[in-house]
Formats: structure tokens, sequence, C-alpha cells
């Protein structure tokens, strides 16, 4: 069957597509195309007003972003709104790629990698609260009688929400994303639904349409479904887990291979050893790439919640199976690097990883031993993540892929936004100054 945009419409009986984008911060962009117009959307592609995006690197001034659709990405979604459809799209300028745009960052990250010899793969843990906000703005947990102290995988908390999860499974299974289960995690309110992992690509953009199914699939039920890093300081925060892994020609690089040595003892390659090392090494920069914003570094400095675990690391450190760690190995075929949250944008974060993994394998980087704590700690706020970010030309080098000033761009907006921050006077110094002096 022909994969161009109207044939693949066609067959699927879709009546509208969703020619949809992200700008550095994630937010998604899109208009609703009728399927009458699909030849000139699958032509021309779809234009829009850059500066009125959001963080795309555009003035007023500028002319038009016309996002143009990869049909690759073309995703019937049928059981949200009869006849709607998804493509993922590329926004272009004067009929070039457009560098500030994330999608294009990652194609440019991915293409550096085939270069290098590599195509590279990724899975992703994409978890999520479910809430309500009252009619003062109040945040209370959607499911009213999950209120244990430890209710990672409770199967009553699963069962309790089986509408939402199980409407979200069949999605993720008729889209053919492979749904192999879907859990409590560890903080009252917050699920996980995972997804087999795919290449590179197709991996940020089911991110990307699991976000939003999730957030209009729950609006429909009168939920909110966040992927603030820490909504709630005494609970667990959300992450974004990447499960990254090479091949070559199809064949894995990471495993050592039968009775070759590995004395670390995780049955790996040197080149995955390298790769582990190139992203230890520039953890603290990727740090403002894959936790963009001043809420994830609540997250990755909680120093306790009521489940008595925060599960985010503080240290660029490895190890085995072992969820106390920067990046995890949870067996030879594959790393989970763990810094992430669900604030991270799919495209910018998993580009960033590849691009520090890569540097490391270029380099031959030395991890040091398993479990190693030498490294200074992650950065403890978001002002300092960007000023490491500033300072790495390899973490810089990925955003600028596709086009130089993306990086300088995105540490400013970055650095605006936790200056904004910084001059709200919050309730902590209300109850700690108001009468203290």
């Amino acid at each position: 069957m022909s994969n161009d945009l109207a044939s693949l419409a066609e067959a699927s009986g879709t009546k509208f597509i969703l020619a949809l984008f992200v700008d550095l911060r994630g937010k998604p962009c899109a208009k609703l195309v009728p399927v009458e117009a699909v030849d000139l959307l699958a032509t021309e592609g779809v234009g829009f007003a850059g500066y009125a995006v959001g963080a795309i690197g555009q003035e007023p001034k500028d002319p038009d972003l016309m996002a143009i659709p990869d049909p690759d990405s073309f995703t019937p979604i049928p059981f949200l709104k009869a006849g709607l459809a998804i493509v993922h799209c590329d926004p272009h300028v004067n009929g070039e790629p457009w560098p500030f745009a994330p999608r294009v960052i990652l194609k440019a990250m991915i293409a550096q990698a085939s270069d290098a010899g590599f195509e590279p793969w990724v899975g992703a843990e994409v978890e999520y609260f479910l809430l309500r906000r009252g009619a003062d703005g109040a945040l209370s947990t959607a499911d009213t009688d999950d209120t244990a102290a430890q209710p990672c995988y409770d199967a009553r908390g699963v069962t309790r929400m089986y509408d939402h999860l199980t409407a979200i499974s069949t999605a993720m299974n008729s889209l053919g994303w492979f749904n192999y289960a879907n859990d409590h995690e560890d903080g009252n309110g917050q699920f996980e639904q995972n997804f087999q992992f795919a290449d590179a690509l197709t991996t940020a953009d089911r991110v990307v349409t699991l976000r939003y199914l999730l957030s209009m699939i729950a609006a429909e039920r009168g939920m909110v479904a966040t992927f603030m890093p820490k909504p709630f300081a005494d609970r667990t925060g959300s992450g974004l887990h990447l499960h990254l892994s090479l091949t070559t020609g199809g064949t894995p690089v990471f495993p050592a291979g039968t009775g070759l040595p590995d004395e670390r003892g995780l049955g790996l390659s040197d080149t995955a050893y390298s790769f582990i090392g190139g992203i230890l090494e520039h953890a603290c920069a990727l740090q403002a790439v894959v936790a963009p914003t001043v809420n994830s570094y609540k997250r990755t400095r909680a120093t306790s919640t009521a489940s008595g675990a925060a599960w985010s690391p503080n240290t660029p450190s490895y190890g085995g199976n072992d969820r106390t760690h920067y990046i995890r190995v949870p067996d030879d075929q594959r790393v989970e690097l763990r810094g992430g949250d669900g604030s991270a944008n799919p495209y910018l974060a998993i580009a960033a990883a590849l691009g520090a993994g890569i540097d490391g394998i270029k380099r031959s980087t030395d991890p040091g031993g398993v479990g190693s704590q030498g490294r200074s700690a992650l950065p403890p706020t978001l002002l300092h993540a960007v000023d490491e970010l500033e300072g790495d030309p390899v973490i810089t080098g990925v955003l600028d892929a596709a086009g130089d000033g993306v990086a300088s761009y995105f540490a400013s907006i970055k650095r605006d936004e936790f200056f904004a921050y910084h001059s709200a006077v919050t309730p902590w110094e209300i109850d700690h100054y108001l009468t203290a002096f």
C-alpha cells in the first residue's frame, strides 16, 4: 500500500488531520486540516506564525514556519475523535528545515549517529499523575481512595483507574505500539504505561503522541494528566527514563559477546562502556536538556518522600540493575538514562543523550568503576544546569546540530524562566520571613 499521505488518510477513513510539531519547550502545536486539503498539506505543508508558536527561535517579523508532514508518522486516532489522525511535521522556513525545531534537531543527530556507523534505538518510560483541580485551583489526587503510604504497584489502585488505563492501553495497541504493562507508580495518583522500543525518531514521536492522548482522554473524565516533574513536595516525581541502545547493520553493539572479557561484570562491550562514559562526562550539561524546568530540580534534589525513596539520582554514576544510579544497566542490550523527567522534550532529550554517548565512543571514554560516586553532583537548580550547558561544546553542539544559534537561544529562554520564578514571592518566604525580624 502506498505510504503517501492521501492514501494513508483514505485507507484509515480519516476526515481531519492534526499537523503537529512541538516547540523547544515541548508544547504541542497543530493545525486541523480537512482531508479535502491533504494533497496541499503533503506538498506545501501548513503555515504558522512562528513567534506565536512559542519557543522556536522566531520574532514577529519573521516569515512563516511551514510544517511539512512526515507520512511515516501518520497515526489515526479514531478512538479519541472519529475520523481524526495525527501526522508529525518538520517545520521549514523558506524551504529549508528550521534549525530550532526539535524534531529537525533529532533527525540531524540520527544522521550524525549514522555517519559514525550506528543506528540508535530508544525506549521511553512516561510517568504522570492523574489529578483533579478544585474551584479554588487546588490539586488533589483524582482517585480519592489512593491514600496508601506505599501505593506503588497496588492492584487496587490500578483497578480503580481501570477505565482510564485500559482506554490508553487499547489505544496504544491499536496503533501497533505494543503496550506491555500498566502500573501504579510510587506516588499517590501516579501511573506509568509502557510501550515497546523503536528507532529513536519513532519513539520521540510516540512520546509526544502519548502525552497528547493522555491529556485529552483524562480531560474527558474530568481529570488532569500532568507530566510536571514534581507536583507535590512529599511525593515521588515523574521521570522520563530513556532506554538507549545502538546497532550496526542491525547487529547490537552493546553486548560484550560470548567469551569476551568484561572486568566490570555487566556483560557490556567496550563500545557500550564508552557510551556510558560519554553520558556521565556530560551529565551536568545534559541535565539542562533532560530536566529543563525550575520544577525539575525539586525532583532531583528531593530529600525524602512519603514512600521513603525519591528514585531520582543526583550524582552521575552507573551500575547494574540498580535504580539508584544515573545510568542503570538492566541487561547487556541497553542502558537506562534515569536523569530525565516529565518536562523533557523527547526529541531534545534523546538527541542530547545520543550526542553525549557517541562523543564518549569517539574518545573511548572510561566510565570508571561500577557504582563510582567520584563525579561532581548534578546541578542543584536550572540556573546551574544552564551554566553547565553553556560550558559544554558537545551538548551545545547537539542543540546546534541543524544550525547555529539554537543552544544560546535555549540557554537564554531557560535562564529567563529561572529568573521569572526567582522573582515570584512564594508562600514559603511569607511563612519564614513575614514576622521573623
